[in-house]
């Protein structure tokens, strides 16, 4: 593995704000949308009425108690070590403005938005590049000993990777934040490897969202466990009121026993689904197609021959998929596609045949 210390002007670098929703923003309404990794239907009718339910009192300012609660006692934990935030991206902005850090570690290829938050408060980022030959799996003697904060994704979002709980909790040291991205955690069942709830681990600190396995992207609600002294200097970076009533009533409801019950069903349908896709691109290994073995997201990611070209022509067949050269560690070669219910996944590998044997 090699490390790689970007500056702030590295233009040639990855466009480290580009997301999947960029693939869909214009004319998304007429493709089929496998670049985004949200439960690609609405929430739930029980869900959406209760946020609804919610809109009456929205003359007064969000409380967030309530829903701080229910969270805290999801994971077994005080409400000290609970903040709410407008989505699990917030929580990266906050860590990059709060803590006083030095060396900052982004263990790639990840979510690059955390990334991008610690350029934008001024820090300098190192990069720890994973292998495609390693599996992209961690190797906690990759990460610079001196790192003070390290960031890393379980399962990463976009290898689809789920590392041990053992091996991410050899990266803590004393004087070190460890910067764990769950977002995805809910979707693998079980929720093996987690880590959300560990008091045991010092510097921890787990983000959350509900936005994904819920279909709340436009709602913006997620969350972070850590210390105590963690939380409170997030939440004076914050400002005030940064949680709104509706997104406070659907944190409250999807922490529920009967939202879990939910999600672990759904987890268990999107390993399915998952097994479907993987399945079906197993055609296409004559055609030079790769995957990262393993997944354990509700994502896979392959490489590709021509992908660039691929994709495009996927889009004018009306299928959306996720380029995969914005993530540090990865080239014009591969794709992210997100689990779909396996008739849409039919439907896609139709469509990359045709795009696969167009031409190069």
């Amino acid at each position: 593995m090699d490390t790689h210390t970007p500056t702030h002007t590295e233009a040639q670098g990855p466009d480290l704000r580009h997301h999947g929703d960029a693939e869909v923003r214009d004319d998304g309404s007429a493709l089929v949308d496998l670049a985004v990794n949200v439960r690609a239907d609405t929430p739930p009718a029980w869900l959406r009425e209760h946020v609804a339910a919610s809109l009456g009192s929205l003359a007064a300012y969000p409380d967030g108690r309530a829903a701080r609660a229910a969270v805290a006692a999801r994971h077994g934990l005080p409400v000290e070590r609970v903040l709410l935030t407008a989505g699990a991206a917030e929580a990266f902005v906050l860590l990059a403005r709060a803590l006083k850090v030095r060396r900052p570690v982004v263990v790639h290829p990840q979510f690059t938005e955390p990334e991008a938050a610690l350029r934008d408060a001024g820090h300098t980022v190192d990069r720890v590049l994973l292998r495609e030959a390693d599996g992209f799996r961690l190797d906690p003697a990759a990460v610079p000993e001196d790192a003070d904060l390290v960031v890393i994704g379980n399962p990463t979002n976009p290898t689809s990777v789920l590392h041990p709980a053992a091996a991410i909790v050899e990266l803590a040291r004393p004087g070190r934040t460890l910067v764990v991205d769950e977002a995805f955690l809910d979707a693998v069942p079980g929720e093996r490897e987690a880590l959300a709830g560990r008091t045991d681990v010092p510097g921890l600190v787990v983000l959350r969202s509900l936005t994904k396995t819920w279909g709340l992207a436009g709602l913006r609600i997620g969350y972070v466990l850590a210390a105590p002294e963690t939380i409170a200097d997030l939440e004076r970076a914050q400002p005030l009121w940064p949680v709104s009533t509706p997104a406070l009533a659907a944190a409250e409801a999807c922490v529920a026993p009967r939202a879990l019950a939910e999600a672990a069903r759904a987890a268990h349908r999107t390993a399915a689904d998952r097994a479907h896709l993987v399945a079906g691109l197993a055609e296409f290994t004559d055609a030079g197609l790769r995957i990262v073995a393993a997944a354990e997201g509700p994502f896979v990611l392959l490489r590709l021959p021509h992908a660039a070209a691929v994709r495009h022509r996927l889009r004018d067949l009306g299928y959306a998929v996720r380029r995969g050269d914005t993530f540090p560690g990865l080239g014009e070669e591969w794709l992210r596609l997100a689990v779909r219910d396996r008739a849409t996944t039919d439907g896609f590998l139709g469509a990359l045949r045709r795009a696969v044997t167009g031409p190069s």
